[in-house]
């Protein structure tokens, strides 16, 4: 009797800070109802991370990161007898995979990729670094060299799972068959807009709620939040449609009648911002207590963390040097040494 193996999800994140609810929205409520049917390897993206921030102290930070990172999956919901957490730069067969698929795509193909120059941008590059431009090559190598088969990714990588798609039948084309063309799975809520109204929540900009802010942390950046700037007073109506309070209610709050209520209300002018943020802050804080109970119960485990990277890496590991003996023997690439080894061991006529 056989049996089917289930299909493959890759995703993950870098490890430059904590997750937040922009993450969730994005990827992480993906991850978590899709963790059941697919073979679930999220990376601990520490190579592209280089990008933007390469340091020594970048890099000595990362550890700490990463453990965060891992934590704050396990408190969103995945479970650790079903995920498979790796470090990247740990698994060096990736990078090996990144040189052949380099050969696959053209520059300029790779400079159409629209959320490279935003990256650029938000890390204060004024010019485009080499790595930067082959981010998304790289992401092709995670994304194939475990065969996967669906990447829950936010709206800023949807263009990067697109080269992969591509790689993935160039390569299939010319080699034969070797990689599955991955399924990008879109996000309900594509992005999420940060708490100053002024770009999507990034850790690095400083306009994130991150899914361990304690309640009160959640009170005050949810006071602070951008709202209508023309809504002087509570009795002027204000603009609902874009506007970041009700933006966070649509995807946090889900007493609906309330929201409603609240929206009408606030269009009329017949509600202040005091309440509708009163309102907003009670609803993320109900939404991530269960979170932050996951997350308390699981940093009592002393070494975990550690323990789930370390095996889910190894594992990994395994799996890709698998993929990558496939692709050299699909490109003939051990053939050609082999023969040059044979032609050495041949008896010399005298």
């Amino acid at each position: 009797m056989t049996t089917t193996a289930p299909p493959r999800m890759l995703t993950g994140d870098r490890p430059t800070g904590r997750l937040h609810l922009g993450h969730y929205v994005g990827s992480i409520a993906n991850r978590r109802a899709l963790q059941h049917s697919y073979q679930s390897y999220f990376i601990i993206a520490d190579l592209h991370m280089l990008t933007t921030k390469n340091t020594r102290e970048d890099i000595a930070r990362s550890a700490g990161n990463a453990r965060d990172m891992v934590l704050d999956s396990l408190a969103a919901g995945l479970e650790p007898d079903l995920a498979v957490f790796y470090l990247q730069s740990a698994i060096p067969e990736v990078m090996e995979l990144n040189t052949l698929f380099q050969n696959l795509v053209t520059v300029p193909r790779l400079e159409r990729v629209p959320s490279l120059k935003e990256m650029a941008r938000d890390a204060g590059k004024e010019e485009m670094p080499y790595g930067l431009l082959g981010y998304p090559v790289l992401q092709a190598a995670d994304i194939l060299c475990v065969k996967a088969h669906a990447v829950p990714v936010g709206k800023d990588n949807a263009a990067h799972v697109e080269i992969a798609r591509e790689i993935a039948r160039r390569f299939n084309h010319l080699y034969g068959e070797t990689f599955p063309v991955p399924e990008l799975i879109s996000a309900e809520v594509p992005s999420l807009v940060g708490t100053d109204g002024q770009a999507k929540m990034s850790k690095s900009i400083g306009n994130a709620i991150y899914l361990s802010d304690s309640p009160d942390e959640v009170r005050r950046k949810v006071r602070g939040m951008y709202t209508d700037p023309k809504r002087v007073r509570a009795d002027v109506p204000g603009t609902v449609a874009g506007n970041p309070v009700f933006v966070y209610h649509d995807a946090f709050n889900p007493d609906t009648a309330e929201v409603d209520d609240l929206k009408e209300r606030y269009r009329t002018g017949r509600v202040g911002d005091v309440e509708v943020k009163t309102k907003l802050a009670d609803a993320i804080n109900a939404f991530l207590d269960p979170m932050r109970e996951r997350r308390a119960r699981f940093e009592g485990e002393p070494g975990l963390v550690e323990r789930l990277v370390v095996e889910g890496t190894e594992r990994t590991r395994e799996v890709v040097r698998q993929t990558v003996g496939e692709v050299r023997a699909a490109m003939g690439l051990d053939a050609v040494y082999a023969a040059f080894t044979a032609e050495s061991r041949r008896p010399v006529s005298a």
